[in-house]
Order: structure tokens, then C-alpha cells, then sequence
């Protein structure tokens, strides 16, 4: 334990929070896991709130995960425990935030998301080593889901230039104005 502190409970909002619910604590893969859990809040959201919906939620998981993971990392001497998740959470859901709420666009997004933040290109990879406390823990995860966004943006503006537009409605309406599916 780091600083002498007692164990952080379950049950501390910290805990549960930073940890979604308990997700994080798999022993195998767990900010893929907390990616997958991200998916279904994000499915309630999207459809009953809109992409804008989604967005606002994954500011407030942000700032709710900085806030949780300042707490957790003084009961720990890790850096970014990999218990902490909701820093997942928060990149997923701003990635999908983006898309369609579909089965294909969440496979995809989730594909996407988890490869940009294993691999860490620039500056993703400069934001890990060098930003410390919450911030850090959760700002490399929305760094690594802006990634499949320019992605997208990108293969929008490739597509409409050579004829072959591509059907990417939601960030366009999410660009242009509030949308509820």
C-alpha cells in the first residue's frame, strides 16, 4: 500500500467507480473489459439521449474518473492501476459518441478504440509517461479515441473526393445539430 494507507473498499465511489463497478478487478484484460462494459450505457444513452447525449456523458465520466482515479492512486503505488477503467469508459463512449448505435458501429468502435489504446502512437504514448495523477490516467483513453475519429473524418472527406461518399450521417448530424434515434 502506498502512503501506509488502510485497502480502499469496494465500496468507496472511488473504488467502484474508477473500477466500473467492479469491472476493472478481471484478472485477464481489464480495460478491455471495461470497454465492453461502456457499451451497453452507452447504447441507453445513445438512443434515448442522441450522440450529443453520449458526448456530455463521456465529459462527465472524465471528470468523474479524474476525481476517482486521484482518490484510488493514493492507496496504491501504480501509476494508472490497470483496475481503473473508467477511463475506458470515458474514450469509448466519446468515439461512439460519434457512430451509429449499431451492433456494427459499437464492434467496430470497440475494435478501434482498444487498438489505439494499446498501441499508444503519438502523442498518446508521450501523454502515458509524462502526465501523472487522475488527468493522466484518463486523458491517454481520450487521446487514443480521438484517433478513430480523425479516422473517420478523414475517410469522410476521402470519400466524398473521389465520388464514393460514405454514410457516416451521425457525425454529420452530430456536427450540424442534437439527434435522437
Amino acid at each position: 500500500m502506498a502512503n501506509n494507507y488502510p485497502a480502499i473498499s469496494f465500496w468507496h465511489p472511488a473504488k467502484l467507480l474508477g473500477t466500473w463497478f467492479g469491472t476493472g478487478l478481471s484478472p485477464k484484460a481489464s480495460g478491455t473489459m471495461g470497454s465492453i462494459a461502456a457499451l451497453p450505457f452507452a447504447y441507453v444513452i445513445q438512443i434515448y439521449g442522441g450522440n450529443r447525449a453520449l458526448l456530455i456523458a463521456s465529459l462527465i465520466a472524465f471528470v468523474v474518473g479524474w476525481l476517482a482515479s486521484n482518490t484510488y492512486l493514493h492507496y496504491t503505488d501504480a501509476k494508472d492501476p490497470k483496475e481503473i477503467v473508467i477511463d475506458e469508459v470515458a474514450g469509448q463512449w466519446l468515439l461512439l459518441s460519434f457512430m451509429f448505435p449499431t451492433l456494427h458501429s459499437y464492434i467496430v468502435g470497440l475494435a478501434l478504440f482498444r487498438l489505439f489504446d494499446i498501441l499508444k502512437p503519438w502523442p498518446i504514448s508521450v501523454a502515458d509517461r509524462k502526465i501523472t495523477n487522475g488527468f493522466g490516467v484518463m486523458f491517454d483513453d481520450i487521446l487514443a479515441a480521438v484517433y478513430p475519429v480523425m479516422l473517420l473524418l478523414i475517410a469522410m472527406t476521402i470519400g466524398d473526393a473521389a465520388g464514393h461518399p460514405l454514410n457516416l450521417v451521425p457525425m454529420w448530424q452530430f456536427l450540424a445539430e442534437s439527434h435522437v434515434y
